[in-house]
């Protein structure tokens, strides 16, 4: 039986804990954070939302980005940072005045397992609907949602219809990438892509033809079909490879000066340290419907190393 979300920390610690592996501590959100580690690095979790607050390989700078450290945010606010995640409706796709990236992302998750060994690190947690889920979305779903540290990070969303009524699904992941400077990246893997750019709907469907740079601020909505993708920071000197699986688009965003000032934990110069790279299934064909006693997964794995060049010559 999985351990409900708001179980003590040390009975977590007692029954998933591993010292020096899987340790549970409190947070002020009222929901416990995990952190996993070995050898390769370290991510901490939130049990509200499922939401990975940090990832940061050993021996490298953090790869996500967060305005303010997790703990020092305001208790219930929505945090701009991390990895989200965004299910069973993407952005604002929900019904009439639901919140933005759906219930799993405001609900406060269980532990149902962890496991560890020489080369892996991984906790699984588990989120089924109920009264309080059913008030912003009327449909019977269980989601498992596995979390592993090695050489990457990887995490993979199994979601499952348990009711008697098909439903139809739009989700992603939303990592938040720590950049030097939002236009000194390139996103790699895009090239020859139908998009849809946001701030311009009205030039409808197009192919990607600008080389590489994806230019922002504002959202491009990729039709992809290879699913691996690379996140080029020449700030940083360093590339972020991204390899997905169940999604239909890939999103890259960033909101710029004008509409990040409307976030105030951004600050004046947040907007411009980080990059959205989202592998998701959007409104339209992109969603997909799921059956009385069908599942769907999503898998996102995320690897930083240095950048020596070969990774923009494997793309070229």
């Amino acid at each position: 039986m999985a351990a409900p979300c708001n179980a003590d920390c040390d009975d977590l610690n007692r029954r998933y804990g591993a010292p020096g592996r899987i340790v549970f501590r409190p947070s002020r959100h009222d929901a416990p954070i995990v952190v996993l580690a070995n050898q390769y690095g370290s991510a901490e979790i939130s049990l509200l939302g499922a939401q990975t607050v940090s990832y940061r390989p050993t021996g490298n700078m953090p790869v996500l980005y967060m305005p303010h450290p997790y703990d020092e945010t305001p208790a219930g606010t929505e945090i701009h940072g991390g990895i989200p995640v965004c299910w069973p409706w993407f952005a604002r796709n929900g019904p009439e005045g639901s919140k933005m990236h759906g219930v799993a992302r405001y609900a406060k998750w269980s532990v149902k397992g962890t496991e560890y060994s020489e080369d892996a690190t991984e906790i699984t947690l588990g989120l089924k609907s109920d009264d309080e889920t059913r008030k912003a979305w009327p449909y019977d779903f269980e989601l498992e949602l596995k979390i592993s540290v090695s050489m990457k990070l990887t995490l993979s969303l199994h979601a499952t219809n348990t009711g008697k009524t098909p439903f139809f699904v739009t989700e992603g992941f939303h990592p938040y990438f720590l950049v030097r400077a939002r236009d000194r990246t390139e996103v790699l893997g895009v090239d020859g892509c139908t998009f849809v750019d946001t701030r311009e709907p009205e030039k409808g469907r197009c192919v990607w033809t600008g080389g590489y740079a994806v230019k922002v601020p504002g959202s491009k909505i990729f039709e992809v079909s290879k699913y691996e993708y690379v996140l080029m920071d020449h700030g940083l000197d360093r590339a972020i490879a991204i390899v997905s699986r169940g999604n239909r688009r890939l999103v890259v965003w960033n909101p710029g000066e004008e509409s990040a000032a409307r976030v105030t934990e951004f600050g004046v110069e947040g907007w411009n340290k980080f990059v959205c790279v989202e592998p998701c299934s959007t409104p339209g064909e992109a969603g997909y419907d799921l059956g009385p006693g069908e599942s769907h997964d999503l898998l996102m794995a995320v690897q930083s190393v240095p950048n020596d060049g070969s990774v923009h010559a494997r793309h070229a």
